[in-house]
């Protein structure tokens, strides 16, 4: 009988798990491409995610996108950023939330305004500055 409620060994080596700077970049990194970057459009070679796919619900999936959200600017804060970025970080997902709930058109404001990406790129700033060994090459 096979146990389905434990997470196989190997999956925990792969999750970022922990409080450390290197953990947290990568985590955050993954939660940026879940939101921003799944898959590319052809043809416009432009990257979208879960944030804008969440639009097509009305209200719920942009709350949904917002708290998804919301969970970097806090991981922002407990790396230490000062209260002025992580509150410029939580008023680009109150930006992004609010242009999502415009009706029938939500989704197109949101696929420009990428606040996610936005936020990761102050918190990668914060980690280069503060913490450098955490710093990976781009390889793209």
């Amino acid at each position: 009988m096979a146990d389905t409620t434990r997470i196989h060994p190997s999956l925990l080596d792969r999750l970022p798990v922990g409080r450390d700077p290197a953990a947290v970049r990568r985590r955050i990194e993954a939660m940026e491409h879940l939101l921003e970057g799944l898959f590319t459009i052809p043809g416009i070679n432009r990257r979208v995610g879960l944030d804008v796919i969440l639009d097509l619900l009305p209200v719920a999936g942009d709350t949904v996108a917002a708290a998804l959200g919301a969970w970097m600017a806090w991981e922002a804060r407990n790396l230490g950023m000062s209260k002025v970025q992580v509150a410029r970080m939580f008023g680009n997902v109150g930006i992004d939330w609010l242009l999502g709930l415009i009706p029938f058109v939500g989704a197109i404001p949101d696929f420009f305004f990428r606040s996610n990406t936005r936020n990761l790129k102050m918190i990668k700033r914060h980690l280069d500055k503060h913490h450098p060994a955490t710093a990976l090459v781009d390889q793209r």
